[in-house]
């Protein structure tokens, strides 16, 4: 199957170019993607505590995202779902952090370059894992180099381009108090509804948006060398995050503090910019419409759908009316339960424009790792909550009863269904499953997501879920 699709891909471009099409006549691709920057934390979306000039002119010339989503909350299983256009169930191995990717699953990069497109990553972008150890024998995000500069001057004569400009920000650690030292005022943040509002926290946010910040100057040198070259109008640029900010409750988990990401995609004259839809996408959606941009046959195992309707479209709102929901999962994060055979913590949800459900396949499990540092495989409380001044104030006051909701929403033991009102509580803090007065809705919910997790094959649901509990660790 892959090796059909591949072909096809490649024969493709043979006819274009045969037909008299110039290579330049499809659009070079430019993939932009933080690693830990969550929803909404960009000046564009009107978070007034972090400046990020080059996302914001992106959306006065673009198409701004309102629900756009990740596939899985964990940087290698959403990164495998982006190159691959699939849910992350789908990916055997690489539904965990730190696996690899079997060479079974076609991926973006290296069917755009076997169709003719010069393609190659920079810093972080497939990973963390090992890549080779199921049989691949090349990175899926392509070659690697030392930056933009030196892809752009290594790129043959006329080939369109794919290029991954990956970074490690805003992902911890954060140097303490640098946001405060670098202009941002912590009195003036808001912060999300299950952060207290402590100095501590204050800090340790503005930090992160100091990261955010520096990310962004990061694409306006990506930008400018774009336009330096006349490339600019003829790039898709695409700008996201692989996950929501790695702070408690946030990273790893599935409501929208983890889940839901900025996303921004300007394609010169191609896209009507100063749009901004509110249609659900998953970024298993990027890989489809990169293919179909560049007129290659989108292989039948992607679960995602391209944008191309939205991105032809002059409307902003609702454009596509069956794009009012998706769907978001999660495995292993880090090995922090307590022991190696328990595995992680297996999720899926849907999330529409009221809603948020989750099934929660383990609930005997801790959603975020074992509390007791001396149980937990890995030796760490709560370990698939990254270390970092945040977590360690949840955890020295989960006794205070000032803070203990806190600790408790983040880290505490859940019920197999959970279900959010987002009329009433959008910041989803309060479990309304099992309430009668949503028993409609829940019922309806569930079954819808069963239904796509039948209709994918999802191992949890169809048989065989405990492979995803015995995969290695991959370091």
């Amino acid at each position: 199957m892959i090796i059909r699709v591949v072909s096809l891909a490649f024969l493709l471009g043979v006819i274009l170019d045969c037909a008299g099409a110039e290579s330049a006549d499809r659009p070079n691709i430019l993939f932009c993607i933080a690693d830990d920057w969550g929803w909404p934390d960009a000046s564009a979306y009107g978070n007034g505590s972090v400046k990020t000039p080059t996302f914001d002119r992106l959306a006065s010339e673009g198409v701004l995202f309102d629900n756009a989503f990740v596939a899985a909350t964990s940087c290698t299983p959403s990164r495998n779902c982006i190159l691959t256009g699939q849910w992350v169930w789908r990916l055997g191995e690489g539904a965990n952090q730190r696996s690899t990717l079997h060479p079974q699953f076609p991926v973006f990069p290296l069917l755009l370059r076997d169709a003719g497109y010069h393609v190659g990553h920079w810093r972080k972008a497939w990973g963390p894992g090992k890549w080779a150890d199921l049989g691949r024998t090349e990175n899926p995000a392509g070659p690697e180099f030392s930056g933009f500069e030196e892809f752009l001057r290594r790129r043959p004569d006329g080939a369109p381009f794919c290029f991954w400009l990956g970074a490690s920000d805003p992902h911890r650690p954060y140097e303490w108090q640098s946001g405060a030292a670098g202009g941002i005022d912590i009195s003036k943040i808001e912060l999300p509804a299950d952060l207290p509002g402590h100095e501590i926290i204050r800090h340790d946010v503005a930090d992160y948006y100091l990261e955010v910040q520096r990310f962004d100057a990061d694409l306006a040198a990506a930008l400018e060398q774009l336009a330096a070259i006349g490339e600019l109008d003829n790039t898709m640029v695409v700008v996201t995050g692989d996950h929501g900010m790695p702070f408690p409750r946030h990273k790893c988990q599935l409501y929208d503090s983890g889940a839901r990401v900025p996303l921004v995609i300007r394609w010169g004259s191609s896209v009507l910019g100063g749009r901004r839809v509110t249609d659900f996408v998953s970024l298993t959606d990027l890989a489809p419409t990169f293919l179909e941009a560049a007129g290659i046959a989108v292989p039948d195992q992607m679960t995602g759908r391209s944008l191309g309707t939205i991105l032809e479209s002059k409307e902003s709102g609702r454009v596509g009316p069956s794009r009012n929901h998706t769907f978001v999962g999660r495995e292993r994060h880090a090995q922090d339960q307590e022991s190696p055979q328990t595995g992680g913590y297996p999720m899926r949800a849907i999330r529409t424009d009221e809603y948020l459900y989750i099934r929660n396949f383990e609930p005997n499990r801790w959603p975020a790792g074992s509390p007791d540092a001396e149980k937990a495989f890995c030796g760490l409380d709560h370990a698939s909550c990254d270390l970092g001044p945040s977590k360690s104030f949840f955890v020295e006051h989960r006794d205070d009863p000032k803070y203990r909701r806190y600790y408790d929403l983040a880290f505490a033991k859940r019920p197999a269904e959970e279900l959010y009102d987002l009329r009433s509580d959008p910041h989803q803090l309060t479990n309304v499953a099992g309430n009668s007065q949503y028993a409609e809705v829940q019922t309806r919910l569930s079954a819808q997501l069963m239904t796509e997790l039948r209709r994918t094959a999802d191992p949890r649901v169809v048989g065989g879920g405990q492979a995803f509990d015995t995969y290695p660790f991959r370091r």
